[in-house]
């Protein structure tokens, strides 16, 4: 009965909202020839004949439209009013005398982080989890730099009890209580032996010596694991809404393992083996981990102690982007998690002196500068240093810089760092200007002087602009936050990418999540920009990075596990990697930020997350300790290396063939020859097989495959080419041919194999490359 009553409730929702849609559509049609721009006008410019603005504003919209009318003029906040226009007469009116730009209208709505939305979780994710009481009983652990307690994103109310497998503590310590923990925050702890035996002591002036953040990392990554909901949340009003976690019903557990100086191997580790024994059901570590061996990597052997114990573990791709080979965390018992953006962005506005007007991002929020233009100047022009366009501590001449805007150019010292020195030297502003290296990539700071950040085109085209006039000028202004921006996502141009250095047999990164301009949880001990010097203090703050993108999916596996309590850690990996997506809704290309062009799985991975299909995936490529036991077999591990990865003692078979490419995984690297001539002309071909093996975790059916490449220099066949599944757990294996023609080194192609039914599509990205 109760079922029944769900869903005709259900049902009659789903009326209102239909007719709700409908009316609306109906009236957007109706006015769509019109739509509401704000013009910023340049007070300054103002002609004497005018006897105030309000008259002035009123003729400058005559001047393009004799029926319009202002609907605001706005006065304090800044300069200029808002009306209704058609695109031809908004055009028109940003070429008009003191206009600085007609910017369209935005449609708001009250909802951030942002990423549940983004993500398809806007709901209660009840709706998809119905079972909260599973799913409060799975524990995520984030080793980081901490926690700050008192933030409402641990409010642990409608929680049940700690669930009694948890086996964890509350250190108490400097600043922190067996209190500061929870329902929400059910563990903390801290582990500084391997940093003191280096640096000495801590500083407990400086630091805390126990789980409390003073840096603000960790606090970021694990409210956005399993941050509660939290109202009217923004960054000095910046992205508003409520901000919650990816999984709000599960608990969280701190390990403090990274300090001032850094995040020690022996620190790691003793967080990880403690974390285990606690009874944590999800690993998330945003940390960076070496481009070495497994059996030399602390991460890579913590993780696999891990696995083997039933845990899913998290880790952040690297920063490193968007050059090639730059990945770390490339072990397959890990879950590697490269970078996307949001459709939101922070848009600030230039403004220059020959009527041009470019956007960027920004998250400033202090005095705004006037509306006047001022003089711009470029960082390499005014400095004493041959570096003066990176605009290094120090490096600027107060005597040219005083009362002007300084064009900066993105490297060697922080974003935030820049303006501090623009700041320093009198500068009244900064332009941020992004280089080669990162491309067409916005990445939005809480700046303390008035900043626009740009894109390389942009930049290119501010700095034309300053070489050819003999005076320029320029302002700044400032819009909030905006929605639906688009494309998106895009894969962020610091986000680490492939092929993988260690095993380029294994496909690195898995997928891609939210990680640009993500909004979370912040400490109370230090400014949202981490400088000495910002003094403000905030409860959320917006930050970038591949260490924003790891906590999302590992929230998004706490979510499966309560869903699915059953899976493996690597059910899960797969459900999340082959229900991602690689294309628009338009069929396009998920795009590369740092180059315009469509992204390939050496960046995205498998693609980008779809948590609500990842619930339901269909087919998973499961793995067990047994699997990655060959899996070092293959890469001729000795016994003595085997055993110190997975602290087993295991022999590999004498004259048994291991593949690396056997390796059960959700997607395909596969190394191919070139030929020994010159120009890859040689009519050689290479021959490799590669065998799955697919678990049936939905109703039975029957599965086809297809498959779509990008090059016909290799032949793809697969055998069977369709599987039928008669009962849940049912395992069927395959097996994947590809002959594949000589190229020139260094050539890499791509394709996709996908096993569909009538209600599941189970993709594989696949990656080739010459050597």
């Amino acid at each position: 009965m109760k079922s029944l009553r769900f869903r005709l409730l259900f049902i009659l929702t789903l009326l209102i909202t239909i007719t709700y849609h409908a009316s609306v559509v109906a009236r957007e049609k109706k006015y769509q020839e019109k739509k509401t721009y704000i013009i910023h006008m340049e007070e300054s410019t103002m002609p004497v004949s005018f006897s105030d603005r309000i008259q002035w504003y009123d003729s400058s919209l005559k001047s393009v439209s004799d029926s319009a009318n202002m609907l605001y003029a706005y006065t304090e906040v800044f300069h200029g009013f808002s009306t209704r226009l058609t695109a031809e007469e908004a055009k028109s009116l940003e070429g008009q005398p003191g206009v600085l730009s007609v910017l369209e209208e935005m449609k708001y709505e009250l909802h951030t982080t942002h990423t549940p939305a983004f993500l398809g979780l806007e709901k209660d994710e009840a709706l998809f989890f119905p079972d909260s009481s599973a799913a409060s009983d799975v524990v995520v652990g984030v080793l980081d730099t901490g926690v700050w307690p008192e933030l409402k994103s641990f409010d642990d109310t409608g929680l049940s009890e700690v669930p009694k497998s948890w086996k964890g503590e509350c250190e108490v310590g400097k600043n922190f209580s067996s209190s500061s923990c929870n329902r929400k925050l059910i563990g903390a702890r801290s582990f500084s032996n391997g940093y003191e035996s280096v640096y000495g002591p801590i500083d407990e002036n400086i630091e805390s010596k126990s789980p409390r953040d003073d840096d603000g990392h960790g606090t970021h990554t694990s409210t956005t694991t399993t941050g509660s909901a939290v109202a009217e949340a923004s960054l000095f009003g910046y992205a508003p809404g409520t901000a919650r976690g990816m999984a709000t019903h599960a608990r969280v557990a701190i390990y403090k393992v990274c300090w001032n100086g850094g995040c020690f191997g022996s620190d790691l580790l003793a967080g990880m083996d403690k974390a285990v024994q606690d009874g944590v059901d999800v690993l998330s570590l945003s940390i960076g981990g070496s481009i070495s061996d497994y059996d030399r990597d602390s991460i890579a052997i913590g993780a696999y102690g891990a696995m083997s114990k039933g845990v899913f573990i998290s880790c952040s791709a690297g920063n490193g982007g968007p050059g090639s080979s730059t990945l770390s965390n490339v072990a397959p018992w890990i879950t590697t998690v490269g970078a996307g953006t949001l459709d939101r962005d922070f848009p600030a506005y230039v403004s220059l002196g020959n009527g041009k007007n470019f956007s960027g991002v920004s998250l400033y929020s202090g005095k705004p500068l006037s509306d006047s233009l001022m003089p711009l100047v470029y960082g390499g022009n005014v400095s004493s240093s041959s570096n003066g366009n990176l605009c290094l501590s120090g490096s600027l001449i107060p005597g040219k810089v005083a009362g002007k805007i300084v064009v900066c150019d993105r490297g060697m010292n922080s974003r935030v760092q820049k303006g501090l020195v623009v700041k320093a030297a009198g500068g009244v502003g900064m332009i941020l200007t992004n280089t080669d290296s990162s491309g067409e990539e916005l990445v939005a700071d809480a700046h303390l002087v008035p900043t626009a950040a740009v894109g390389l085109t942009t930049a290119n085209a501010i700095k034309k602009y300053m070489f050819s006039d003999s005076n320029p000028t320029a302002t700044i202004a400032f819009q909030g936050t905006k929605l639906d921006v688009q494309p998106s996502p895009v894969v962020a141009a610091f986000s680490s990418r492939g092929p993988n250095q260690i095993t380029p047999d294994i496909l690195k990164p898995d997928l891609i999540a939210p990680g640009v301009n993500i909004l979370a949880g912040w400490t109370g001990a230090a400014g949202p920009t981490g400088l000495q010097e910002d003094t403000r203090r905030v409860s959320f703050n917006i930050i970038s990075g591949t260490s924003m993108s790891c906590p999302h999916i590992s929230g998004l596996a706490a979510l499966l596990k309560g869903a699915h309590p059953e899976w493996s850690p690597a059910a899960i990996k797969s459900a999340l990697m082959t229900t991602s997506y690689t294309t628009y809704k338009n069929g396009k290309t998920i795009q590369d930020v740092a180059t315009g062009k469509p992204a390939t799985p050496f960046d995205y991975g498998a693609g980008h997350v779809n948590p609500v299909s990842a619930l339901d995936p269909g087919l998973v490529y499961d793995a067990t300790v047994d699997d990655y036991l060959g899996f070092l077999c293959a890469l001729n591990y000795t016994s003595t290396r085997i055993k110190t990865v997975t602290n087993q003692s295991y022999t590999c078979e004498l004259g048994k063939k291991y593949s690396v490419g056997d390796l059960n995984y959700p997607s395909f690297a596969v190394p191919l020859q070139t030929s020994s001539g010159q120009g890859g002309g040689s009519s050689a071909v290479t021959v490799v097989k590669y065998t799955r093996t697919l678990t049936n975790v939905g109703t039975p059916a029957t599965y086809k495959v297809s498959v779509s490449s990008e090059t016909q220099a290799v032949k793809i066949v697969v055998d069977p080419e369709s599987l039928t599944f008669s009962k849940p757990n049912e395992m069927k294996t395959y097996t994947v041919t590809f002959t594949a023609s000589s190229m020139p080194s260094g050539t890499t192609s791509f394709a996709r194999l996908v096993w569909s039914d009538e209600q599941h599509n189970v993709g594989s990205p696949i990656a080739f490359g010459w050597t």
